[in-house]
């Protein structure tokens, strides 16, 4: 120990490399964490946090137009940017407080500045200083990507920008088809702007199941957004209004802003992974073995930045699994396998495990229910929103390989579905549960009526 300065040295303060710190602190590691930017990382300062907080100020707007079919009756509801904005600043700066100061409690060392790796056994601070520490955690995350230049690709915000515009777009055009190109989709409908989102793919959200894929899409059409698929966005032009957007067809879309959300790449670039002989995967992403260790031995890898599966939770568990192995004598590999995830889009999202297609592909019968309905809520409401529930089952032994839901407290629901589907559940374990009535969960176990039986032949 006397040849190392540290025990871990953490470059990355987000959510992945906070918990990591802290639970290597409370085993009793010496721990420094590097973050250049602020403390919280991507979900906590420009990513899900905000973002949900933008979800629930755009969902008022439906809440007040609903209230009057159960005797309400409000004044015109008006509607100010700036105040969103301000709060949810207010509400993101106490939150990167909590963060610093659990760091602090657990005894971490927050340094805020750029890390670098001088070689693979030395890390630079922008301040100068160097530190040999025994182990090196790489937990930098993401950053949007704009794909392939184009004209005017400088007049084009990411998500990043979206969180600070200084006022909501009248019009706006996003491109992209995946959770932050819908889910800001949703928000400015919302909010109240005009919104064309533009997709390369033949439709939104690519690998969720295709059923659900195709309620979302109607129904995010009733309420109001363009979305154009198989095109994309090939130019963009200042006008004297605002911004002209000429899209693959030739077509052109007049808007007030242009946002691009076509995924993001793992922040690996200018910090000397190269120079301490860190292996990348063609994904671009840190190659890790289970244990997160990378191509060096005592440097490992954990959330975004290695482009497994790229959720905050997963980063966590990463992070907290990565300080187990190493200082609590406890060596932890994270199941990459049927982790439950939401989009909140309008209506929202909640899905896990196989989709119908994945399951085809790997046993040999699957059997499908699925049912589409109008929530109870929204008859008084007289609002034209269906539900979506599907569960996908293993035709052989009756286990639930997979749920998607479509509709309202989807991402809630689908929390609990991941119980389920971990513990290996068949169809008749949930058709045993008495149903909760009512409420829209209850369809989960009251579908009895198969919708579709798939075998494979024989000879595949």
């Amino acid at each position: 120990m006397a040849d190392h300065d540290l025990d871990l040295v953490v470059i990355g303060a987000g959510s992945g490399g906070v918990r990591a710190a802290r639970i290597a602190a409370g085993y009793g590691a010496r721990v420094l964490i590097a973050e250049e930017y602020r403390v919280g990382g991507t979900c906590v300062i420009r990513g899900c946090v905000p973002k949900k907080l933008l979800v629930y100020a755009s969902r008022f707007a439906d809440e007040f137009e609903d209230a009057a079919g159960y005797g309400w009756t409000l004044h015109e509801p008006r509607f100010d940017w700036r105040t969103l904005i301000a709060n949810k600043d207010r509400e993101i700066a106490r939150l990167e407080l909590a963060y610093t100061t659990n760091l602090e409690r657990a005894g971490v060392k927050l340094v805020k500045s750029r890390a670098m790796l001088e070689d693979a056994h030395t890390v630079r601070l922008a301040t100068g200083e160097t530190i040999r520490p025994r182990y090196i955690l790489i937990a930098t995350g993401a950053a949007p990507w704009f794909g392939p230049p184009i004209p005017g690709i400088e007049h084009v915000i990411s998500s990043n920008e979206a969180f600070h515009l200084d006022k909501l777009p009248a019009r706006i055009l996003i491109q992209g088809g995946g959770y932050i190109a819908v889910e800001f989709a949703a928000i400015f409908n919302g909010l109240g702007s005009e919104v064309t989102l533009v997709y390369r793919g033949e439709n939104i959200l690519r690998g969720f199941d295709d059923d659900l894929r195709e309620h979302l899409k109607a129904e995010m059409t009733k309420l109001g957004v363009r979305i154009v698929c198989g095109r994309t966005v090939r130019a963009v032009q200042r006008t004297q209004r605002a911004f002209s957007a000429k899209l693959s067809d030739d077509s052109t879309v007049d808007v007030d802003k242009v946002m691009f959300a076509v995924g993001r790449w793992p922040n690996v670039a200018g910090f000397g992974l190269d120079e301490a002989g860190v292996r990348c995967t063609p994904n671009r992403g840190i190659a890790v073995d289970p244990l997160s260790q990378t191509s060096v031995p005592h440097i490992y890898a954990i959330g975004d930045v290695t482009n497994r599966v790229n959720l905050t939770p997963v980063a966590i568990r990463e992070g907290h699994a990565f300080a187990d192995t190493m200082f609590g004598d406890k060596p932890t590999a994270v199941d990459h396998t049927n982790v439950p995830t939401a989009v909140f889009s309008e209506p929202e999202v909640g899905t896990v495990g196989l989709t119908e297609a994945q399951a085809c592909e790997r046993l040999a019968k699957v059997d499908v229910y699925k049912t589409s309905f109008r929530p109870l809520k929204m008859t008084l409401a007289a609002r034209d929103m269906r539900a979506f529930f599907k569960l996908v089952v293993d035709g052989e032994n009756g286990r639930v390989v997979g749920c998607h839901i479509v509709g309202p407290d989807a991402g809630e629901m689908i929390q609990l579905v991941g119980v389920a589907v971990k513990m290996k559940a068949t169809k008749a374990d949930i058709d045993a549960v008495i149903a909760v009535h009512p409420t829209s969960a209850e369809e989960l176990v009251t579908m009895r009526e198969k919708a579709l039986s798939h075998r494979r032949e024989a000879a595949e």
